[in-house]
């Protein structure tokens, strides 16, 4: 009996996934637990598992193509079973093919790699020049599949200068990545900065979405405007921080580790939470739930978005391990590997753009958490002491709290004991 290959839930708030690539062709045996395809999720590339045993008899969304959670994106059956009638009641019966896999009759060549099957892999074009074929058109725009454009940003490649092989001359992914292998056999030579020019009559370009920015809008839509926000700043003096950080990293040089500024805040803000838990929680709709235990979600930037893998139990962990932590985890989530329990369960997070040289911001709070800090850059300011003008390093914090669970004094409270474990780093460190 056939199987059917639903796009299954792979992260908690996943609504569609996009298939990156399969790893199994039509006609391949399959063996339930074989992994059929990579997902690209709103968090991570996943993997999709076999649910039956039999053939891959039929792929019915091609790669770079989306399809919403509990869709069927591929069949499994016995060699010998005629699937048919049930590829034509899944719409399936009239679809381009990609290299094997199916496009939606009336999208080929609308943003999918349409291949034909046994084609020619073609050579890439030298850098700099055009390439014969190469998919231009009349107005000088390059005619190229959305997944070909993003890998092309992705690995630095002039995507003007490839020869397109897909219907037309249109540059498909295989051609990136056959222009990618080329580039990267010949000696690298440091070029001129040059202001690259804009396409002769194109004055704009509709980039479509990945399944990450998908989810940050909705996200974003659901928290700004559902949630009352109301902002708390605060000015620290990083005088003893900075003493404070040059001498652990001596002392963590031995393993190998090093503290930034920003695991120092992570620290201490955890550390503040134990002693206001009231910040420490989430808004539940019908009740507020207040965590005994401090999960710090650290927003990081990656290619397609923002996403904020979580320090569990930062209030316990030294700097080091909180260090190690935070790098371990912004790699995994630049590389989209992060597993779901690595970017969920957060309790309170922390955004910071001070490496950016940004002053001072205000960070969207991420539901149902019902606070987030936003820190800025660390910056010489003159300041008044003992009424003379000094100079001192100061930094901004300001918080973003649901007023649903966290009051103004609440919140001014927590961030002063937060500003007082900063200006006094000794009080966490020990």
């Amino acid at each position: 009996m056939a199987t059917k290959v639903h796009m299954e839930a792979l992260s908690p708030t996943m609504e569609e996934g996009q298939v990156v690539k399969w790893l199994k062709e039509e006609g391949d045996a399959v063996t339930q637990g074989d992994i059929l395809a990579e997902i690209e999720t709103d968090k991570a590339t996943m993997e999709l598992v076999a649910r039956g045993d039999g053939v891959l008899r039929k792929i019915l969304v091609a790669e770079g193509v989306a399809a919403p959670v509990g869709d069927v994106i591929a069949i499994i059956a016995a060699g010998d079973e005629d699937i048919a009638e049930l590829v034509a009641g899944l719409g399936g019966g009239s679809a381009a093919t990609n290299g094997g896999a199916a496009v939606p009759a009336g999208e080929a060549g609308a943003g999918q790699d349409v291949e034909a099957a046994g084609a020619a892999t073609p050579a890439a074009a030298p850098a700099g020049s055009p390439a014969t074929g190469t998919a231009a058109t009349a107005s000088g725009r390059v005619k190229a599949s959305p997944l070909a454009k993003r890998l092309a940003g992705e690995l630095g490649l002039d995507i003007r200068a490839v020869q397109g092989s897909g219907p037309g001359g249109r540059v498909i992914r295989r051609d990136i990545e056959a222009a990618a292998a080329a580039a990267a056999s010949v000696p690298a030579v440091t070029p001129a900065v040059t202001v690259p020019a804009a396409a002769p009559g194109e004055d704009f370009e509709d980039l479509p979405l990945s399944q990450m920015r998908k989810t940050v809008a909705r996200r974003l839509t659901e928290s700004l405007g559902p949630v009352p926000h109301f902002f708390l700043t605060v000015d620290v003096d990083m005088t003893r921080a900075l003493a404070a950080r040059v001498r652990v990293n001596e002392l963590l040089a031995a393993q190998g580790a090093r503290a930034s500024l920003n695991d120092m805040v992570i620290k201490a803000a955890a550390v503040a939470l134990t002693h206001h838990p009231d910040c420490n929680a989430w808004w539940q709709g019908d009740s507020i739930r207040r965590f005994s235990r401090v999960h710090i979600g650290v927003a990081v930037a990656v290619p397609d978005g923002l996403i904020t893998p979580v320090v569990t139990d930062a209030h316990a962990k030294g700097l080091g391990q909180i260090s190690t932590e935070v790098r371990e985890l912004a790699g995994r989530a630049r590389e989209k590997k992060l597993q779901p329990h690595e970017y969920t369960g957060s309790t309170f997070s922390i955004s910071n753009l001070g490496m950016f040289g940004i002053e001072e911001f205000t960070a969207v709070i991420n539901p149902p958490e019902a606070g987030i800090i936003a820190v800025g850059a660390v910056e010489e300011r003159p300041v008044a002491v003992d009424g003379e003008v000094v100079v001192q390093p100061r930094m901004r914090i300001t918080m973003s709290c649901d007023h649903r669970v966290i009051d103004g004094a609440q919140g001014a409270r927590f961030l002063a004991t937060l500003k007082s474990f900063l200006e006094e780093p000794a009080a966490i460190l020990i």
